[in-house]
């Protein structure tokens, strides 16, 4: 089951950004722009995930040009962190967006900002293009500065939003580390 969804996830992915994108018009008429913009994370990391994983390219990227031709990241790996981490933690943005305010769901513009960071520093570092380069530039900058700059939030809030982006990024890198330095001793 897992090798069938991580061969066609990236599929789906299209299909749930273009059925999310196509509510922003009904969404829109009710709910107000903090929410409507936490909730705007979830499709357009959707189509951000397009462009980085279409033909399994960003993990050949980290595989072949971060790491060496070493196996940092598995295709497994890529399922569990797009599917599980980033799907289910924008979903739980927009609930906790919903129940205790859009203040309290800043991880879902932290997480689109600090993902372009770890675009754009390889791009600088390498001297080129890396998958998803695009769209962190385009789409994650501007929703995720518009984002935070638009919803009222704490000093306490923000820190929980960039920290918790920042605890998940620092997770996912030190996997791949690991797991590229276990190959490289074997």
């Amino acid at each position: 089951m897992l090798d069938l969804l991580a061969r066609h996830w990236v599929a789906g992915a299209v299909f749930m950004a273009a059925a999310l994108l196509a509510l922003v018009p009904v969404l829109a008429a009710d709910w107000p722009l903090p929410l409507l913009l936490i909730f705007l994370h979830s499709p357009g990391y959707m189509i951000h995930q397009v462009e980085e994983h279409t033909g399994d390219r960003f993990r050949r990227f980290v595989n072949q040009v971060m790491f060496g031709g070493r196996e940092a990241l598995t295709t497994i790996d890529v399922l569990w962190v797009n599917c599980g981490a980033v799907w289910g933690i924008d979903l739980i943005a927009i609930y906790v967006a919903w129940i205790a305010g859009p203040a309290w769901a800043l991880v879902a513009p932290y997480l689109m900002l600090v993902n372009s960071l770890g675009h754009i520093g390889p791009a600088l570092r390498f001297r080129g293009y890396n998958p998803g380069l695009v769209s962190s530039i385009i789409l994650f900058i501007p929703l995720g500065l518009v984002t935070v700059l638009t919803i009222p939030a704490t000093a306490a809030q923000h820190a929980l939003g960039f920290g918790t982006s920042l605890l998940l990024h620092v997770i996912i890198a030190a996997n791949a580390i690991r797991r590229a330095a276990q190959a490289r001793a074997a």
